[in-house]
């Protein structure tokens, strides 16, 4: 076991340098080195935990979110998921089956307007879910955690560390702290950076207009909804014009052919942390949902890091 960590050591050594090649063909060396050593783990049957329910704001705002919660020892895992996904989906599924194997706690819920959770999705914005996070975090988990985010749950993730030093600052209570970050393909600043920028005027015209516009989507039948509350309210919690620090290591998988997130954007997010331990590992073949049987261990054993 020390030598398959100290080996892996060096493919992330090698895969910083990776970040200015990400064409050349060393990357496929390191995934097939990788899957060699690190075979895709068979998923057995766990029970599921049991659904339980949060409420969060009141009156008007008020909404129940969905939680799933596996007792078990430290670090615990806390799962962010992504835009439009659920904590059904493959990735989390398979956080949760070896939460039970290993004996970690493992904590996951929908975002309102998400899977189990109440809400309509079109009220979502980046503030709405992020209380829902820090909501379920201080409810849910207790001592060391492993915050591991998808997609937009990389951007929760982040802005969930910096809430939680917020309240320490502020002299309240928190049993539960980070330990690490597992980010999977972080869309950080991405309603921003990966939407209104990227729009043409036609596109963002009818945002300002008629307060959304429907997003063909590579993932479902239906489109996306982009609301005008989605891109104006997500200014509130960029990131990538300052630095980032949240005191504890960072582990990033990044798939270098994802057409959502582009692996130029995370080489960005990783250059404005300025003191944490991050180590980006680029899967040259990997696409944004990096839920192969082959990413799905490399997750896990990004995961089995932090003991």
């Amino acid at each position: 076991m020390a030598g398959r960590l100290t080996t892996r050591r060096k493919i992330h050594r090698r895969n910083d340098a990776l970040a200015s090649a990400a064409g050349c063909g060393e990357t496929r060396l390191v995934d097939e080195y990788f899957t060699a050593v690190n075979p895709p783990i068979q998923m057995n049957n766990v029970s599921a935990p049991s659904l339980e329910f949060l409420d969060v704001d009141a009156g008007a705002a008020r909404r129940r979110i969905a939680v799933r919660r596996r007792a078990g020892g430290g670090p615990g895992l806390f799962w962010l998921g992504g835009y439009k996904s659920d904590m059904r989906g493959t990735k989390a599924e398979a956080l949760d089956e070896w939460a039970a194997r290993e004996g970690r706690a493992c904590v996951r819920f929908d975002y309102s307007g998400h899977g189990e959770s109440e809400g309509k999705f079109t009220d979502g914005t980046i503030g709405r879910w992020l209380e829902e996070t820090l909501e379920v975090f201080l409810r849910f988990c207790s001592g060391p955690q492993v915050v591991i985010g998808s997609s937009m749950g990389g951007w929760l993730a982040l802005l969930l560390v910096r809430a939680l030093k917020g309240r320490a600052t502020a002299d309240h209570t928190v049993q539960a702290n980070v330990a690490g970050l597992v980010l999977i393909a972080p869309a950080v600043d991405f309603t921003e950076q990966l939407m209104w920028r990227q729009f043409p005027p036609e596109i963002k015209r009818q945002i300002e207009e008629k307060g959304y516009w429907e997003r063909p989507s590579d993932y479902s039948e239906d489109p996306y909804m982009i609301t005008r509350g989605l891109i104006e309210e997500g200014r509130n919690h960029l990131l990538l014009g300052g630095l980032v620090e949240t005191g504890c290591p960072v582990r990033i998988l990044q798939g270098v052919q994802d057409p959502d997130v582009p692996w130029q954007h995370v080489v960005e997010l990783v250059s404005r942390f300025a003191r944490d331990d991050v180590v980006l590992t680029l899967v040259k073949d990997g696409d944004h949902r990096l839920s192969r049987p082959e990413d799905i261990a490399r997750l896990l054993a990004a995961i089995a890091e932090f003991h």
